[in-house]
């Protein structure tokens, strides 16, 4: 069984919307299974999922992470976590797994490609591969609202909103796609 851990920080659930039908695509594709879960933060009495430890980094066949935008950027409690995982680096704990991003932002140009970008970068430090979300997902070229070739992503226009079919097609698309490319790795 091939675990791809969903690693998320959430302060209003869109992320955490958005991992959870990640993982339902992932879940639905034979022999992978999802592990939700999210970074200690001030938030985190609010959530009903696990913190993350290194022992999931180390059992984990790939790892997807989410975070909302904080001005382009990932939020600070998921840079804090990776920010300790030096000895992960050094050991090549993430070496040659399949890596992935998500966002949420509350405006639609409130930076959701460059948080993608910038939270691909301690992926990249880990030696890992990444995987994104390409064109043939019909979604992508129909959404007025989130997803991108980086990864997915919801606008919630600074609202407590759900996300659009749109999104959640992307989500679900984006998590069988990575839990196929995994078991092709692990075969």
């Amino acid at each position: 069984m091939n675990d791809i851990l969903i690693l998320y920080y959430s302060k209003n659930d869109s992320t955490k919307r958005m991992a959870r039908v990640i993982a339902r695509g992932v879940e639905s594709i034979t022999n992978t299974s999802a592990v939700i879960r999210t970074v200690k933060s001030h938030h985190y009495k609010d959530s009903d999922d696990l913190l993350v430890s290194k022992d999931n980094l180390k059992s984990c066949s790939g790892m997807i992470i989410g975070s909302p935008t904080h001005f382009g950027n990932m939020a600070a409690p998921l840079k804090e976590f990776f920010d300790n995982t030096t000895e992960e680096w050094l050991n090549n704990t993430l070496e040659n797994k399949l890596g992935g991003v998500f966002t949420s932002t509350s405006s639609m140009h409130g930076g959701q490609e460059t948080t993608l970008l910038s939270m691909m970068l301690p992926l990249l430090h880990h030696g890992m591969i990444l995987a994104g979300v390409p064109y043939s997902e019909k979604a992508l070229s129909t959404t007025i609202s989130g997803g991108t070739p980086y990864g997915p992503s919801h606008v919630s226009n600074n609202q407590k909103n759900e996300l659009t079919e749109e999104e959640k097609k992307i989500c679900l698309a984006y998590g069988k796609r990575f839990a196929m490319i995994v078991n092709n790795m692990n075969s």
